[in-house]
């Protein structure tokens, strides 16, 4: 079976020898999906980590068979996500093998991504009014992790990169982390959050109505949701006027609170370049700039130096 020399490379490197063994793998679990649905799985679209393809079944029904990989504890959020949402502004999850990590979900057609509209700030409030369909309170008991885990990942390269990390320096490092403390212990009404929220993530299905998929499954706030999606598609230049219509197109059309979204901007695109460093010291240079407009763009804002967080700062010092 030929795969895509990326999907491959990506693989290879979050997943190692297990990766490897789930690869030579792959037809089986292919031929698995389409015993267990009665279906024929199609050539797969343009893959990043896990393979995803759409399929017909024997009456005819377009799906989509997304098969994860082993050991993923991402599943188990994803499932839990999708079932959460339960189709409302979220694909639909149709059935799934939880042994051989597999979903079947509904087929979104046409599946045009956000990213191939044009005009940014159409794109944002078609964002924000899945964003708005996605807002589910959270509830009373879940297994689906808080946000409060981005943390733990954080302060986990912080202890194994006392001297930073790729270009981000420990100060910077240790600013994120004390901002994250500080905006988790004033946190507001948790939601189910999307978790990987971004353009292409995000599908047309029919004429008008937008949906998102691929969940990973947060609980928290709903500012620090739309960040991957500031992180994505962006010009060249002009890249803190450019966020600050962002900015402001959301917290408009949300409700929002224009510093706590600036806040988790900053926090979550210091983790976002820290995970994009690999081991030849490469790392998301697009990223790594946005760190820097998060950040002044707070001190427009007054985010960085508001009085709560310098009370609460002073205090946990």
């Amino acid at each position: 079976m030929e795969l895509q020399t990326e999907f491959l490379n990506a693989v290879r490197h979050y997943a190692k020898e297990k990766g490897e063994n789930w690869l030579a793998e792959l037809p089986v679990l292919i031929q698995h999906a389409e015993q267990k649905w009665d279906l024929d799985v199609k050539e797969p679209y343009e893959l990043s980590i896990n393979y995803v393809a759409p399929a017909v079944k024997k009456d005819g029904i377009k799906v989509v068979v997304k098969i994860c990989l082993p050991d993923n504890d991402g599943f188990t959020d994803e499932l839990n996500a999708l079932r959460e949402f339960n189709g409302k502004g979220m694909v639909k999850l149709l059935d799934w093998d939880e042994e051989k990590k597999i979903f079947l979900l509904e087929n979104i057609s046409p599946g045009i991504s956000l990213a191939n509209v044009k005009k940014d700030e159409e794109a944002c409030r078609i964002a924000a009014r899945v964003m708005r369909s996605l807002a589910l309170p959270a509830p009373s008991e879940t297994s689906i992790p808080t946000i409060e885990a981005r943390k733990r990942s954080l302060e986990k390269i912080i202890v194994e990169h006392p001297e930073g990390v790729g270009p981000i320096s420990f100060p910077v490092l240790n600013k994120a982390f004390t901002l994250f403390n500080y905006l988790l212990h004033t946190a507001g009404p948790s939601f189910v959050l999307h978790g990987d929220f971004h353009h292409f993530n995000v599908l047309l299905s029919g004429e008008e109505e937008w949906v998102a998929i691929d969940p990973k499954g947060l609980i928290g706030e709903i500012e620090s949701d739309l960040i991957q999606f500031l992180l994505n598609c962006l010009p060249e230049d002009n890249l803190e006027v450019f966020t600050q219509k962002r900015v402001n197109i959301f917290i408009e059309a949300l409700n929002l609170q224009e510093e706590r979204l600036l806040q988790w901007g900053f926090c979550h695109t210091v983790l976002a370049t820290a995970w994009s460093v690999d081991e030849d010291g490469g790392y998301s240079e697009g990223f790594y700039g946005m760190i820097e407009v998060f950040e002044r763009l707070m001190r427009e804002a007054g985010a960085s130096t508001n009085k709560g967080f310098q009370v609460w700062k002073n205090k946990n010092d």
